[in-house]
């Protein structure tokens, strides 16, 4: 008991600390954000990055957009690549041992982000610090150091290549938490680090069944499919009847507006919801207030931000900013130069700010996952919005989505083909496809523009899926677990079509 009491102070100590570090980036945003990128320019400027794009000349943030330009992963490849091959100072002064692998959003197969000893400690590991003391900020009646942590990762092995190792995100955090966090969490590092997702999704369940577990943390698809298993091993009839202590849900990865019926439903009490905006290339945001999704922007993590409007995306010379001059309710494709040796990389997430005092952004989908075939610029944030309503309308719940143009043939028009797998179908099809049409002209005037009279875009075509098809899907290419999942949005049929065949 009375190590327990001493535990409990001093993380309360921490919370304090931290909240009052928090504020004070929150009341000097631009300040922070200057020494951060001065900060970033001086450690680095004898590597071997520094010294093509001369970081030791650089004295202004327009010297810095004069001088260093923006890169796509493709273009950054080389030099991760020297860096993975156990060269120092390539683009962040010493050697970087550990890589982030991820893939299916560049033309790369898999990318490798560099994660630095700084952007471990300082962006990754801090952001999970800060997590927590927010929410138990916001809750001071919180139980959270009572009970255990469910943590759902990625289903990779670390593996060693040179000099460093690389894997899943998750797995590169959880090989290097401190002991203290091991204690607090489920399942055991030896089970979250296993490498084959089904034989990994026994073995939590295994551990996990048994546990007092207060907090869960994870991407809802793959948390969904965890705790689905657990009610079944268990025969209980709700997840709260298994974990009676269990208060929140941090979750990112992807949108949580398909998922929140179905949580409140399995979990079988009303918990808290705070959403996550993470990467292997950085942290980013956290929901900071409890009543709201918006999440705020970290500006204390090693992290220098930039941001280009989207209507500018594609332009030759598209115009960038920094925080000091974003406009609220615009869309930006965010550009990061972080402490892992990334330097003005676009990162493929498109944000909008909600407020800029504090800088608070929701993340509104990906610079190739849209759908803007005829002009219709449909982004994912239309999407769901049009699919909640149509859900509310015919009593429906979708566990899974994607959807692609169907281009125009002669004098035919076009139209957006959608393959939705429900966990509970809508009561009429045809109404539930009437209502997401009806919802997405309401909120998007150039779709409704081209649903004129059926001349440019027809109405959706939508196609149910058999159970479990993205799952299979994702199985068949080995993408199990973790951060993983069908793009909900693509400009062409790479993805559409497969799922289609598989749907037969």
């Amino acid at each position: 008991m009375a190590t327990k009491a001493l535990f409990n102070t001093v993380v309360n100590w921490f919370i304090r600390q931290r909240i009052d570090q928090i504020q004070n980036f929150i009341d000097h945003p631009i300040e922070t954000q200057k020494g951060i990128l001065f900060s970033q320019l001086f450690h680095a400027e004898d590597t071997e990055y520094g010294k093509l794009y001369g970081f030791n000349s650089i004295s202004s943030y327009q010297d810095f957009k004069n001088k260093v330009p923006i890169v796509t992963y493709e273009e950054m490849e080389p030099f991760i690549e020297k860096a993975r091959q156990g060269h120092k100072d390539v683009s962040w002064p010493g050697l970087i041992k550990h890589f982030a692998k991820s893939s299916g959003t560049t033309n790369a197969k898999s990318k490798f982000i560099p994660i630095s000893a700084e952007s471990l400690e300082y962006c990754h590991m801090k952001a999970g610090k800060d997590m927590v003391s927010i929410y138990a900020n916001n809750h001071p009646e919180n139980q959270l150091f009572n009970y255990k942590n469910l943590r759902l990762g990625g289903s990779s092995e670390l593996y060693a290549d040179f000099n460093t190792k690389f894997g899943d995100l998750s797995a590169i955090l959880i090989d290097n938490l401190p002991f203290w966090v091991e204690i607090t969490t489920t399942p055991s590092k030896k089970v979250s680090l296993m490498g084959e997702w089904e034989s990994k999704l026994k073995a939590i369940t295994s551990e996990v069944k048994n546990e007092d577990v207060g907090s869960i943390l994870g991407v809802p698809s793959w948390m969904m499919v965890l705790l689905q298993r657990v009610l079944k091993e268990t025969n209980v009839g709700s997840i709260s009847e298994l974990w009676p202590n269990l208060e929140v849900f941090f979750h990112g990865g992807i949108s949580f507006k398909p998922y929140r019926e179905q949580f409140r439903q399995i979990i079988g009490k009303n918990i808290n919801y705070y959403e996550i905006y993470n990467a292997s290339e950085g942290f980013f945001g956290i929901q900071d207030r409890s009543d709201s999704d918006e999440m705020l922007l970290m500006l204390d993590y090693g992290i220098f931000y930039e941001f280009i409007p989207m209507d500018q995306f594609h332009f030759s010379n598209p115009k960038v900013v920094s925080l000091e001059d974003v406009e609220l309710g615009k869309n930006y494709a965010m550009v990061i130069t972080t402490n892992g040796g990334l330097w003005r990389y676009l990162i493929g997430d498109t944000v909008v700010f909600t407020s800029i005092n504090p800088f608070r952004i929701k993340i509104t989908g990906r610079t190739k996952h849209y759908i803007n075939a005829f002009g219709e610029e449909l982004m994912i944030t239309n999407v769901e919005s049009a699919l909640a309503k149509a859900c509310e309308a015919t009593g429906a719940q979708i566990t899974d989505f994607t959807g692609a143009p169907v281009f125009m043939k002669g004098n035919e028009g076009g139209a957006h083909e959608w393959i939705f797998e429900f966990s509970q179908h809508p009561d009429d099809l045809e109404h539930f496809i009437d209502a997401f049409d009806k919802h997405l002209k309401t909120i998007n005037s150039d779709y409704e523009a081209k649903r004129y009279n059926n001349m440019t875009l027809k109405r959706p075509i939508v196609h149910i899926a058999k159970e479990n098809l993205f799952y299979h899907w994702l199985e068949a290419k080995g993408k199990l677990g973790g951060q993983n999942k069908v793009p909900r949005l693509s400009n062409d049929r790479e993805y559409i079509d497969p799922l289609l065949e598989m749907n037969k």
